[in-house]
C-alpha cells in the first residue's frame, strides 16, 4: 500500500493514539458475529478515534451480492453510494489496490462529479485504504475531513495500519458468520431427525421455550452424560412414552 513520505510526519497521530485506534477496534469486533454490525462498528470507532476524521464510511463488494456501504454519519452514506457510479475514491482505492490521498477536493480532478457533491456535503478531503478480508469481500475504509489540508502524512499510516487490522478483524467475522449458518444447518437437520425432534418437542413442553433452546438443553445433558445425542433422546422419548403406574 502506498504511503506519501514528501512531507514530514506531524504529531498528529502518535505511536499511543494509534495503538489505542487497534486495541479499542479489537474490542469493539472481537466478539461481533455479523459482518453488517461489524462494519457499523468500525466505522463509528475510526471517526471518534482519529483526530481530524470527521466522519468515516466503508465501501464493501461481495461476490454475488448487492454492494454494501457502512458509515458513521448520513453525508457518509451519501458519498460511497455507489448508484452514483463508479467514480469514487473508494472505488479507485479497491480496483488499484493502493491507498488513496486527496488533501484539497477544490483541486482534485480524478472525480469530478464525486468531488462536487463531496464539496457540497462539506467534506474537502479523504483518504481511501483497500481492505481485503477475504475470497468473496472486498472493500475499502474511507475517511473524511471538513477541513481542506487537515489530513496529513500521519493520518496515511494510520489509514494504513486501520486497514490490515481491520481486514484480519473482518475476515474472523465472517469466519463466525459462516460457522454460525453451518451450525443453524445442522441444528435444523437435527430437529428433522425423528426421535432428535421428538425429544426437542418433549423439552419444548415441558420448559416452554424455543426450539434452539430446547436443542441446547439436549446437547448440554449429552455432554454431561458424555453419550451420544441421539442415545439422550432416546431415553428422554422413551421415558415419557412409558405409561405411568396407577
Amino acid at each position: 500500500m502506498n504511503l506519501d513520505t514528501r512531507l514530514p510526519m506531524t504529531d498528529d497521530l502518535g505511536v499511543l493514539e494509534t495503538a489505542a485506534l487497534l486495541r479499542e477496534l479489537t474490542a469493539g469486533l472481537i466478539g461481533v458475529a455479523e459482518f453488517d454490525e461489524a462494519l457499523d462498528r468500525l466505522v463509528r470507532i475510526a471517526r471518534d478515534a482519529v483526530p481530524g476524521v470527521d466522519c468515516c464510511g466503508f465501501t464493501a463488494l461481495r461476490a454475488g451480492e448487492p454492494a454494501g456501504v457502512a458509515a458513521s454519519d448520513p453525508r457518509c452514506a451519501e458519498l460511497d453510494d455507489l448508484r452514483h457510479g463508479p467514480d469514487t475514491p473508494a472505488l479507485t482505492a479497491i480496483r488499484r489496490r493502493e491507498m488513496i490521498i486527496a488533501g484539497g477536493l477544490a483541486e482534485e480532478s480524478r472525480w469530478p462529479t464525486w468531488s462536487i457533491r463531496a464539496r457540497a456535503l462539506g467534506v474537502h478531503g479523504v483518504i481511501s485504504a483497500p481492505v481485503d478480508v477475504d475470497e468473496q469481500v472486498i472493500g475499502a475504509i474511507n475517511l473524511y475531513a471538513s477541513t481542506p489540508g487537515a489530513l496529513t502524512p500521519s493520518h496515511q499510516l494510520t489509514a494504513m495500519l486501520l486497514a490490515e487490522h481491520a481486514g484480519l478483524l473482518l475476515a474472523a467475522v465472517r469466519d463466525r458468520e459462516r460457522a454460525a449458518a453451518r451450525a443453524d444447518q445442522l441444528d435444523g437437520a437435527l430437529l428433522a431427525e425423528g426421535v432428535i425432534g421428538q425429544a426437542v418437542g418433549v423439552i419444548m413442553t415441558q420448559r416452554g421455550c424455543p426450539a434452539a433452546e430446547a436443542l441446547g438443553v439436549l446437547r448440554s445433558a449429552a455432554s454431561s452424560l458424555d453419550i451420544p445425542l441421539r442415545e439422550v433422546a432416546e431415553r428422554l422419548v422413551l421415558t415419557v412414552s412409558r405409561p405411568r403406574d396407577n
